[in-house]
């Protein structure tokens, strides 16, 4: 038991078990008793929405992944609101970040969910498994003035804008009753939420969903995490393209991150959005694609008419590919000279290439279709 003690990370695990113990005694204990209003509902909200965001829009995309650059004032809000999501500061959190990314999957990823669910939701939080993550790993980050100074001074910045500045607002609005609600809802109790949405990206990110990129490590995409966590869902992308700014790549995939980075994009408060060439993430696709059938095959016979029909749809994949690339690229070189090439040329091309890439979307989408019959039994010998 003496050793087991040892292993514990008392600070940590007296603060998750502290806070959740709070939220779940004293929180229901203060509505029963003041009731809610509409402004701490409103405060509760503020702030989950930016101390999330600042975790997945700071924390993440931009210190961890260099996704884009931000001007002083978006870094320093993320900075502040990170900090208040009371999951270390930014440099630690990147650092661990980084490391997860190198070794996915493996000993030294630090919430490797090989070693279970509950190790890479909160356990890695809870237990000294090995030895910290050392802040080499973001030598690029210490350079950054605000990043180094919120690193310093980490603890009173998440307690002033974590429990303190809920607390004062609250207070400002309906005196100590008001500062005690804005204390537990807006700021115990969200940090809570905010803490387990993180720590879903950590674990059930790597449990629910498909992998529709790669199968090399155990990172996917699901519709639900998406919704639960402000857009990281879509982590077998992520897993696959880290240094794009988006995680959901598609127009109606729910990632508000996405949305908030490209919209203070528009008003010159960040720049240089990191994004993956098209044709990159649609061979990235194929390219799994041609290992599931394949290893499919391996296990499964089918009849000589299945396998011509996985070889021609296959055939019909590959054709289509490449003229969309071709198409593509002379889009592209077209819409560099603007000054030469005309408006009603550049749509011209540009039509061409949508054309184009409509037509492998269906013949992908049919040999999705052939590997699905495989896999329900129907073809088989």
């Amino acid at each position: 038991m003496k050793k087991l003690w040892h292993y514990v990370r008392k600070t940590n695990t007296a603060f998750l078990f502290g806070t959740f113990l709070t939220t779940v005694t004293a929180v229901p204990a203060y509505i029963w008793h003041y009731g809610l209003s509409g402004f701490q509902v409103a405060l509760f909200l503020f702030f989950t929405v930016s101390t999330a965001m600042s975790i997945t829009l700071g924390y993440h995309r931009l210190f961890s992944h260099l996704t884009f650059k931000a001007q002083w004032p978006v870094k320093l809000y993320t900075l502040l609101f990170g900090a208040a999501a009371f999951e270390g500061s930014a440099l630690e959190w990147s650092a661990d970040h980084r490391r997860h990314h190198k070794f996915v999957d493996h000993d030294e990823d630090p919430y490797d969910i090989s070693k279970g669910l509950f190790h890479a939701h909160i356990g890695w939080l809870l237990f000294r498994t090995g030895p910290e993550t050392p802040l080499t790993w973001v030598r690029d980050l210490q350079n950054d003035r605000l990043a180094s100074w919120q690193h310093r001074y980490y603890v009173p910045i998440a307690i002033g804008w974590g429990f303190a500045l809920p607390a004062l607002l609250g207070g400002l609005w309906g005196g100590a009753a008001g500062a005690l609600g804005g204390f537990l809802i807006a700021g115990t109790a969200r940090i809570v939420v905010v803490h387990h949405m993180t720590f879903c990206i950590n674990s059930l990110c790597h449990w629910i969903g498909d992998r529709p990129y790669s199968t090399h490590c155990t990172a996917r995409n699901s519709v639900i995490m998406a919704l639960c966590t402000f857009g990281e869902g879509y982590h077998n992308f992520h897993h696959e393209f880290q240094y794009d700014y988006r995680n959901g790549i598609k127009p109606w995939q729910w990632d508000p991150t996405k949305w908030a980075i490209w919209t203070l994009s528009k008003i010159g408060l960040v720049s240089n959005l990191r994004t993956i060439p098209e044709e990159k993430i649609v061979k990235a696709q194929i390219l799994e694609h041609e290992r599931k059938i394949a290893a499919t095959l391996k296990i499964r016979s089918v009849s000589e008419a299945v396998s011509a029909a996985l070889d021609s749809a296959r055939a019909r994949t590959e054709t289509a590919l490449a003229d969309w690339e071709v198409l593509l690229r002379e889009y592209r070189t077209a819409a560099s000279r603007q000054t030469e090439v005309s408006r009603a040329e550049l749509r011209t091309l540009k039509g061409k290439a949508e054309e184009a890439y409509g037509q492998l979307r269906s013949s992908f989408r049919h040999w999705i279709a052939a590997y699905h019959d495989i896999r329900s039994g129907s073809p088989t010998a």
